[in-house]
């Protein structure tokens, strides 16, 4: 039997014809890891090719990939909200979602389960069974340990094939521990100068993380309520919804903050912009007040998105801070 495991939209810095260009009419299911959209940003094209097999996903997937979905097709296509329905139901029709360790199966000869990857909500890596009992592991992408949210992926039992994604098989990334007192440091120079703290960040899984991050340094410091912390994502605030609705999914230590009633993804300072118009009132406000406010927002490469406007506008003056959270082509200021 034929399954899909990934599409992706881009090679490197070459973008990939969109165009199906293989055929898919024998191909039995696709399974997809997570929502990011390198994993499903070809998903349109592979229905337009005819695809009309199940994909199968984890139910917070399920939830994310019409999010992320929606995002694209009327940013990059240009598609208006009847269009961009149309495709998202063709698409919500085929989805399979399922709970995470539960085997189901895959056609008549083989059977996969989802297990926890670490990587963002819904993020699995994928056990195939198949007829002679052999397991084949895909990894999809896998998250670290000691991630704020979500709990450690545990290595499978058993693997007779393994395939693993290796894109930073050999850098060792900053410590959680190390990234918190950066921010901190950040937060404390933004205080003394009323500098504003511009945080370019990709809308699922750092976003959160970030949110997560902050919520723990007011508790611990009981920062001033008059630092503001301003996220500024549509999509953002929608996937960070699904999140709180996937609290199940959490690790020990995010549970534990919800037992003791805080909310590290709601929490009172958090601020959230509705709509363009706010943005840009909001863009104008700091770029012509000494108000200090830390600044979340899309795209965490900084090629589009609004935090361009908040770059455009606050990045000449010497009080503006920039903290990055991942590469991206503009120089720290």
């Amino acid at each position: 039997m034929r399954t899909l495991s990934r599409q992706d939209i881009h090679f490197g810095n070459r973008k990939a014809s969109l165009d199906i260009e293989f055929p898919v009419k024998h191909i039995k299911a696709l399974v997809l890891t997570h929502a990011h959209i390198d994993h499903i940003g070809r998903l349109p094209w592979l229905l337009a090719a005819e695809f009309k097999a199940p994909i199968y996903c984890t139910k917070a997937t399920a939830e994310l990939v019409p999010l992320m979905l929606e995002d694209g097709l009327k940013l990059q296509l240009g598609l208006n909200y009847h269009q961009r329905q149309q495709v998202l139901n063709v698409i919500k029709k085929q989805l399979r979602p399922h709970d995470y360790q539960q085997w189901l199966p895959l056609g008549k000869q083989c059977y996969l389960r989802f297990q926890p990857a670490g990587h963002i909500l819904g993020s699995a890596y994928v056990e195939f069974k198949l007829p002679n009992n052999e397991i084949i592991v895909f990894s999809g992408d896998l998250g670290p340990s000691n991630t704020p949210i979500l709990p450690d992926p545990k290595p499978p039992k058993r693997a007779d094939y393994l395939f693993i994604e290796s894109t930073y098989g050999n850098k060792e990334h900053e410590d959680i521990a190390t990234r918190t007192e950066r921010l901190n440091a950040i937060i404390d120079h933004a205080l003394q100068d009323g500098g504003v703290i511009l945080i370019p960040a990709f809308s699922v899984g750092r976003t959160q993380e970030l949110l997560f991050d902050i919520e723990q340094l007011i508790h611990q410091r009981d920062l001033s309520s008059s630092l503001p912390i301003i996220l500024d994502s549509p999509l953002a605030k929608r996937v960070t919804k699904t999140y709180r609705r996937f609290k199940k999914l959490w690790g020990k230590e995010a549970k534990q903050k919800l037992n003791n009633h805080r909310h590290p993804l709601s929490f009172e300072q958090c601020i959230t912009v509705e709509n363009h118009r706010e943005h840009q009132a909001l863009v104008n406000r700091l770029a012509s007040t000494d108000e200090p406010a830390v600044v979340v927002a899309a795209s965490g490469m900084c090629e589009g998105g609004r935090i361009v406007n908040y770059l455009k506008a606050l990045l000449p003056g010497e009080k503006s801070n920039q903290a990055a959270t991942r590469w991206i082509s503009i120089i720290n200021q």
